[in-house]
């Protein structure tokens, strides 16, 4: 979150949060339907998506994915070492494929974290080959993950965790 949406964040009243709550349990229910749920009038629910969208808060709207019921059945976490001064060029390369669905810089012994999805290993294969291939990129280090304990966020655990923190 850069500072602007840090910002947006702090500057969020009660509605918003309720909103936020709602949606992140259905994001495909209609400002009607969320006014509904809220006690609010539609057009006062349209205002505050409005804003949350326009501030960053909302980013998209979307399925959430059973991948695996796909056939994507391999998750890889990849370690990247990078050389100094091309982290951000060899991470906006590899975002570019279409199995990677996550690159974060990070502290530690390795630069990058790489998350992606495979239907065998002979693409998790094919792909950290190619990483491995990069002018810039100095070592991997690959994770198969096994079983997925939990994946997701809950916002209404969350913010009510942070509530009862304060």
């Amino acid at each position: 979150m850069n500072n602007s949406n840090a910002e947006e964040l702090k500057k969020l009243d009660e509605l918003d949060v309720e909103i936020l709550k709602v949606l992140s349990k259905d994001g495909r229910l209609s400002h009607r339907e969320i006014a509904r749920k809220l006690v609010k009038s539609p057009v006062t629910i349209k205002k505050h998506v409005d804003a949350l969208e326009h501030g960053g808060i909302i980013k998209n709207y979307g399925a959430n994915i059973n991948y695996e019921n796909l056939g994507f059945e391999i998750l890889a976490i990849i370690e990247l070492s990078i050389s100094k001064g091309k982290m951000l060029e060899v991470e906006r390369d590899i975002a570019n494929n279409p199995h990677i669905y996550a690159v974060y810089d990070v502290t530690g012994t390795y630069d990058a974290l790489i998350l992606a999805r495979f239907k065998n290993r002979r693409e998790l294969s094919e792909l950290v080959k190619k990483i491995n291939s990069f002018q810039y990129v100095r070592q991997t280090n690959t994770h198969v993950i096994l079983n997925v304990i939990k994946e997701g966020t809950n916002f209404t655990e969350l913010i009510e965790y942070n509530e009862e923190k304060k």
